[in-house]
């Protein structure tokens, strides 16, 4: 009698078939947008591996097995996600301004080609094997699994991610608590939307459900801002003068930042009194 593999693996199935094709697209030229987009699909790839790895606890490192070959690009995409944050932050900034910023600009090229070409290299380098047994170890892992695991497993990495949050009434959220409750968020809603795809009943209200959307989504653009002040910081410190418009956006990044701060510290103490317990 065969064994039945859970329905689970079906969700996981599509999100790996989109991922190879992408991965397959940068073999031939690294784009910012198949970048991105793999770098979406191998998050609920190291999602459900995280979601095996907890139904399968006795397997120590399981987790490590199955995402390692998988390490260095999904840094390399997290690195052109990033750099083109900055890119659209610059683009604004000239928008509103008036000005250009040609010295950063160039810096920026300099760090997007180096980037790409090294991705490009570690995409072509990689063999294509390194997704099959990743596939075929996922379904392997994936028979016999019962809805009430499933159930479990992500009720039990929703409850990890929450432990993770915290805020602090006298400082509020650092810029790393900050990072962490935008990625906690992001996992928790994927969970939850794999629970309801399922069949299952989500764990939080529809309420509570638009309260995580709305700060996951308010914290893009302090992100976006963190990573622009950060780059641009870090560009400025090599240099032995600097001219007044530099001057000028770094500040206004500043207050920007401290502002975007306040609206997402806000809504986060609101919301971790409601899911924290």
């Amino acid at each position: 009698m065969p064994v039945k593999i859970s329905p689970v693996f079906q969700v996981f199935e599509q999100q790996y078939q989109d991922a190879k094709q992408l991965y397959l697209d940068l073999g031939k030229q690294i784009k910012s947008k198949k970048a991105i987009e793999l770098q979406g699909k191998l998050s609920f790839l190291d999602l459900y591996v995280s979601l095996i790895a907890k139904i399968h606890f006795e397997k120590e490192g399981l987790e490590f097995q199955f995402l390692s070959p998988f390490k260095q690009l999904t840094k390399n995409l997290k690195k052109i996600n990033h750099l083109k944050l900055v890119e659209r932050g610059l683009k604004r900034r000239e928008g509103r301004s008036g000005e250009t910023f040609n010295s950063f600009s160039v810096y920026l090229d300099r760090q997007k080609k180096d980037l790409y070409n090294e991705t490009f290299d570690l995409v072509v380098g990689s063999p294509l094997k390194t997704w099959e047994d990743f596939h075929v170890k996922s379904l392997e892992f994936s028979k016999g699994i019962k809805p009430l695991m499933i159930n479990t497993a992500i009720n039990q990495l929703i409850q990890e991610e929450l432990e993770f949050f915290h805020f602090d009434q006298r400082s509020g959220l650092d810029s790393k608590a900050k990072r962490d409750t935008f990625e906690g968020l992001r996992r928790i809603i994927m969970l939850e939307n794999l629970l309801i795809n399922l069949g299952f009943n989500p764990i939080f209200v529809e309420s509570v459900h638009s309260e995580i959307e709305t700060l996951k989504e308010n914290l893009k653009p302090w992100y976006a801002n963190h990573l622009e002040l950060q780059s641009l910081t870090y560009f400025l410190g090599q240099k032995e003068e600097v001219s007044n418009k530099y001057l000028q956006w770094v500040i206004d990044l500043k207050e920007e930042k401290k502002s975007l701060s306040s609206k997402v510290e806000k809504q986060a103490l609101a919301l971790f009194k409601k899911i924290l317990v």
